[in-house]
């Protein structure tokens, strides 16, 4: 019951936040004259192989390619922005010991961002703000590369939020959001039996069979909080960052979730680049089985460092 009020509540507000007749929705389609573009794409990739070489070390080969776009529409009182980030990238040991081995991922993302806000007051908005997370290829648990851990769609996250955004600057800005609902998705009943990514997992006899198939979706409604900050910190040189929390009202609202990404570019000309990316992630509802084998929430963390040819692409109205 508390569930679907809460849904009521959020569709009510989207729908009075879009049925404004300061939201001209087909003059921002159609008009290419206040639209700001940038897409920075690339491909980072390292081989290193040994002989004789007494510090040990495996034969292997590396390839990350990426693709970061932005699309800005701003006029008078509105301001839609629109993100998308795409990353795929693997290693490969060469050694005989890795004989018909796949593959191992190193990164693997699909990040779609959206948000649409009207201009009530300077600088402060009311904005509507929606995403979209998955992975493209299949993980598995080296070096046994038969059990599935991760797919597409398993998981994938589909969240909204409407709320108040303070953005003072195009460098900047914060979000909070009241009225705001994330579901988890795993499109894979195997995983969805184990209760992977938080979903309710399978009901089981003595013997193992499943009485209740796992679900497959999980819904979560609560409050939002985003703070974006990109920054040209010298020529060159371009950090990207955001901070978002998320607390479910519902379940153990005190357990609160947690995303941060800070990316820096560094560019040496026109085509290489390199690049530094940090990501830490917490969930309650995602059980990690770390390397003592112990098994419950943790705090995940990624860093990936990357050099290779790189290219942007802006339109005439970029900054």
């Amino acid at each position: 019951m508390k569930k679907s009020i809460l849904v009521l509540i959020l569709l009510m507000n989207c729908t009075l936040f879009f049925s404004q007749d300061t939201i001209p929705l087909k003059s921002i389609l159609t008009d290419s004259s206040y639209w700001t573009s940038k897409m920075l794409f690339g491909i980072n990739g390292s081989q290193s192989s040994f002989v004789n070489w007494s510090a040990g070390g495996r034969n292997n080969i590396s390839m990350l390619g990426f693709l970061d776009a932005s699309a800005t529409y701003r006029k008078s009182n509105i301001k839609w922005n629109n993100d998308l980030k795409l990353a795929l990238g693997g290693v490969r040991f060469l050694d005989k010991n890795n004989t018909g081995a796949k593959m191992q991922k190193t990164d693997d993302k699909i990040d779609i961002a959206t948000s649409l806000g009207y201009e009530f007051k300077n600088k402060w908005f009311y904005t509507l703000v929606g995403g979209f997370k998955t992975q493209m290829l299949d993980g598995f648990v080296f070096p046994n590369d038969s059990v599935r851990t991760s797919k597409f769609l398993a998981p994938g996250y589909v969240s909204s939020a409407l709320g108040i955004e303070f953005a003072p600057d195009k460098n900047f800005n914060i979000f909070l959001s009241p009225l705001a609902s994330k579901f988890t998705i795993v499109n894979d009943q195997v995983l969805a039996n184990a209760g992977a990514f938080g979903v309710q997992k399978a009901e089981l006899d003595a013997l193992g069979n499943v009485l209740v198939a796992g679900k497959k979706v999980r819904s979560e409604y609560g409050a939002y909080f985003k703070m974006r900050f990109n920054k040209e910190l010298a020529k060159n040189i371009e950090m990207k960052s955001r901070f978002e929390l998320f607390s479910n009202y519902i379940n153990n609202p005190q357990n609160v979730d947690v995303n941060t990404e800070v990316i820096f570019t560094f560019k040496v000309n026109k085509w290489f680049s390199s690049s530094l990316q940090w990501n830490l992630l917490y969930d309650d509802d995602i059980d990690v089985t770390d390397n003592k084998g112990r098994i419950g929430p943790r705090t995940q963390f990624k860093s990936v460092l990357g050099l290779g040819v790189s290219f942007t692409i802006k339109n005439k109205n970029s900054i």
